[in-house]
């Protein structure tokens, strides 16, 4: 797909990978609208690369529709949708206390990064099938899982499943929407320098950096939206995950 002038969606573009593949589509010419809750980062990052911002709860189905909605009118027809809105709590099955992992934590991560990405995905491509085909293809949405889909750690069941749930969705979501000429692809990300890890002293980044075969440092979130644009200039990438970790293959804490 040629990048250039064509309508992208970033969900979770005010930070981290989201903010990156926002800047980085923006960088290579396309009009970049930036979905996410945080309204200050969002018109930040939005002023930043010329994009525009939109106030989104991806869990919602009437959020989400008005945001695609008034992107249209102020962008046209997205072709692009890249899918990073997501949350990363931390709580075991059971905790040391006896006390059994918060059922409404776990239904909340489940509503924002896997709920969230499909239905920010069906309602992107509903809109993107109305609209003519641009050499072989209508269009791309790339999700972001995490490793924790597969290596998932010690205090994260409802993050893994979330992410995990992402993952199995990946193929039968693009071969659904094969028939409308759109690719859907996932990246599963490793250990990445995020606002999250940001907040950690030094040595706790080198320590987790050092977790990584090669090379043994955090991601950069530049690097993720670098696959993102090899996913969307390659047409023959569809319906696969791929880890994006350097070879890590997490312990179980």
């Amino acid at each position: 797909m040629d990048i250039k002038n064509v309508v992208a969606i970033v969900t979770g573009g005010a930070s981290g990978l989201g903010g990156a593949a926002a800047a980085h589509l923006a960088a290579l010419g396309a009009r970049v609208a930036i979905f996410d809750l945080n309204e200050e980062a969002g018109q930040a990052a939005a002023k930043a690369i010329g994009g525009s911002f939109f106030k989104v709860d991806v869990s919602s189905d009437e959020s989400v529709g008005a945001a695609l909605d008034a992107a249209e009118q102020a962008h046209g027809t997205a072709r692009i949708l890249v899918n990073c809105a997501g949350i990363a709590p931390a709580a075991k099955t059971v905790d040391k206390h006896g006390e059994p992992h918060s059922f409404a934590l776990f239904k909340k991560t489940l509503e924002v990064n896997l709920l969230g990405s499909f239905n920010v995905l069906s309602q992107f491509a509903a809109r993107l099938i109305k609209a003519e085909p641009v050499g072989e293809e209508r269009g791309v949405i790339v999700n972001t899982a995490s490793v924790a889909a597969f290596d998932g750690q010690i205090g994260q069941p409802a993050y893994g499943a979330s992410k995990g749930g992402i993952v199995g969705m990946t193929l039968p979501v693009a071969r659904d929407l094969a028939q409308h000429r759109i690719r859907v692809m996932t990246i599963a990300p490793g250990i990445f320098l995020t606002p999250m890890l940001m907040g950690l002293p030094q040595a706790a980044q080198d320590s987790l950096g050092q977790q990584i075969p090669h090379p043994s440092r955090l991601g950069k979130p530049e690097e993720y939206a670098m696959l993102v644009e090899a996913i969307l200039r390659n047409p023959m990438l569809n319906g696969e995950t791929i880890r994006l970790d350097g070879a890590i293959r997490m312990p179980p804490k």
